[in-house]
């Protein structure tokens, strides 16, 4: 498994292609720049079987469409959000003042799927408290795992949980149960800022220091 992150959108959203398993095909998560990624993609030699979707909010999705028509690539996002790829005032465009071309998920997820995309066996874990759909995917290749969280769990921070639908006690429990309980260290790639890996974030994270204690 290889992975190449991009700083894409107007807020900065790390936008990850991971790939490495089928010959010239990749995975896409939250893509926000269509040039940068069309550019990323052609140097890498791969084109994305599918776009996977972290949450619906503008800033994860604004290039959905135009890869979705470029590629074929089908795209998955939690039922709960998947209103926000057509919805300003879901996915919080209007609070943005900036438009975005809409379009329709291939896959409406649930969570604790596995989605199999590019040759990987990708999990699919419900994380809601950022929005009600949030979800993070966790990708197991040999000794290599990786969990990429969108803007649930930060590198020793967590994400906002004060825009509609979010919850910062259904936030904590969505780190705590799905993310924290994975077996073992993986990297972790966040929606924003760098990387960390999950033992340090269940070692050191500091809004994490009193879940337990106050469930």
């Amino acid at each position: 498994m290889e992975i190449a992150s991009l700083i894409t959108g107007p807020v900065g959203v790390n936008t990850y292609i991971v790939y490495g398993k089928n010959a010239g095909e990749c995975i896409i998560i939250d893509p926000s720049d269509t040039e940068l990624v069309n550019k990323k993609l052609d140097e890498l030699g791969v084109k994305p079987t599918a776009v996977l979707l972290t949450h619906g909010h503008f800033d994860h999705i604004i290039s959905v469409a135009d890869i979705q028509k470029q590629y074929g690539a089908k795209v998955y996002i939690h039922e709960i959000d998947e209103a926000g790829l057509r919805d300003s005032s879901i996915n919080l465009c209007a609070m943005a003042h900036i438009d975005i071309p809409p379009c329709n998920a291939d896959v409406k997820l649930k969570g604790g799927e596995t989605i199999h995309e590019a040759g990987f066996d990708i999990r699919v874990l419900y994380t809601p408290g950022h929005t009600k759909g949030s979800v993070s995917y966790a990708i197991v290749d040999g000794e290599r795992k990786a969990v990429f969280t969108g803007d649930c769990l930060f590198h020793g921070s967590i994400g906002r949980s004060d825009f509609p639908g979010g919850d910062h006690k259904e936030l904590l429990d969505s780190i705590g149960n799905q993310l924290f309980t994975l077996d073992g260290d993986y990297e972790v790639y966040p929606g924003h800022m760098g990387a960390t890996t999950l033992q340090f974030e269940r070692e050191h994270n500091p809004f994490m220091r009193r879940w337990g204690k106050d469930k």
